[in-house]
């Protein structure tokens, strides 16, 4: 038996929040709401059409994980291909995220979401 791998989820403060920062970055929209008020919202996924997809799930005790190294490891982190880090880095950075101090290559960058969970640009030819 070979499992599906379906969803990766990120733990953060404010599931909406992060979930539309990721929805601006990859172009996938944010599942509908239904019935549940916002306030209420402890999970949401972004929509992949049958493919995996990111979800967003609410704790209220989150810590930023630190990067590239510190008391509270990234754990994982998600690669996003661009065409061009420069024009990736722009875009990025006017979503929100901040641009990481160390960046220990030069076919890749690393940034921050807004949240504090280290994601990479990675440059494809």
């Amino acid at each position: 038996m070979n499992p599906l791998f379906r969803v990766v989820a990120l733990d953060c403060p404010e599931p909406l929040t992060l979930a539309d920062f990721y929805s601006k970055l990859s172009g996938l929209a944010v599942e509908p709401l239904g019935d549940f008020p916002p306030t209420d919202v402890t999970w949401i996924e972004l929509v992949n059409e049958g493919q995996p997809t990111i979800a967003f799930q609410k704790v209220d005790s989150f810590v930023a994980p630190q990067w590239p190294e510190g008391p509270i490891p990234q754990q994982l982190h998600l690669d996003f291909d661009v065409a061009d880090l420069d024009v990736g880095e722009e875009f990025v950075l006017s979503l929100g995220a901040t641009k990481a101090e160390f960046q220990p290559g030069t076919t890749f960058r690393v940034y921050l979401d807004p949240v504090g969970h280290p994601f990479c640009l990675v440059l494809v030819t």
